[in-house]
């Protein structure tokens, strides 16, 4: 039965990049102009968001989403999620309607067509220069000034399928506390299981995902960033493998040594 489902399972992926790219190819006018100008910005988001909702939808998944808080259009944040799927982007983008600049590898302005646009509006990161670690943290800053919110994936890479957790980078922090902005928490539980990074696992589901409530930064310090950090690690931590259908359907094993926070 696993064999007989391969050829399905590749030709649902394979429809993935048609509509990716199609989508993108088609809307490109658009998004050329959109894209030029931090101050269209906030147009090209909501473009994007549209074309989210169809991909997701597109791919034949259904969206389950949660909310304990919702966002002030008025406010910046800084959005961090656990790291699992390429469709965290998408599945971010829809859960935020205000402008959100992600911070991302910089390895995926490779991609054709998506790369383009990738690198026009997304902070890009060298995962493994230090001095492209410490630009990306002067680009995000800009942003935020400018009243953007932004978007990092704490964990800094995909994780092994079996890793419940990386351990969780400084910068997403430190941005929070200098600009005293709340630190906006948020768990995908099912997007590595449907779109795995191995392209014989996945399929059409239900994606879950929830928001958690604010944690303020106001009257915190720099110093304070490890703690900080801490707090949301285990919030993440403790709502995985706490999620029997995440545990169970990624083959996830409690592992005490993913505790250790850099």
């Amino acid at each position: 039965m696993k064999y007989i489902k391969i050829p399905f399972l590749l030709l649902w992926r394979a429809w993935f990049y048609v509509l990716m790219f199609l989508g993108i190819v088609l809307m490109s006018p658009v998004l050329i102009i959109l894209s030029s100008s931090e101050k269209l910005y906030p147009y090209f988001w909501k473009v994007v968001r549209i074309f989210s909702y169809l991909l997701v939808y597109g791919m034949g998944f259904r969206l389950n989403i949660e909310r304990e808080q919702e966002i002030n259009s008025n406010k910046s944040y800084v959005f961090c999620a656990n790291h699992t799927s390429f469709f965290d982007i998408w599945l971010m983008i829809i859960m935020s309607k205000n402008p959100i600049v992600f911070v991302g590898k910089k390895e995926l302005v490779k991609i054709p067509v998506f790369g383009f646009f990738y690198k026009r509006v997304v902070i890009m990161v060298d995962r493994g220069n230090a001095s492209s670690r410490r630009k990306v943290y002067g680009l995000a800053k800009k942003r935020l000034k400018n009243g953007t919110s932004v978007a990092i994936y704490p964990e800094g890479l995909v994780p092994e399928e079996d890793i419940v957790l990386a351990p969780f980078k400084n910068g997403a922090f430190s941005l929070a506390i200098e600009h005293q902005i709340p630190i906006v928490p948020q768990v995908y539980f099912d997007c590595k299981r449907s779109f795995s990074w191995d392209i014989f696992k996945g399929g059409p589901t239900t994606l879950r995902a929830k928001q958690y409530n604010f944690i303020p930064t106001a009257k915190l310090k720099l110093e304070d960033r490890f703690e900080l950090k801490k707090q949301v690690f285990d919030l993440m931590y403790n709502e995985l493998t706490n999620d029997e259908r995440y545990m169970k359907d990624t083959n996830k094993v409690k592992n005490e040594k993913q505790r250790i926070i850099e």
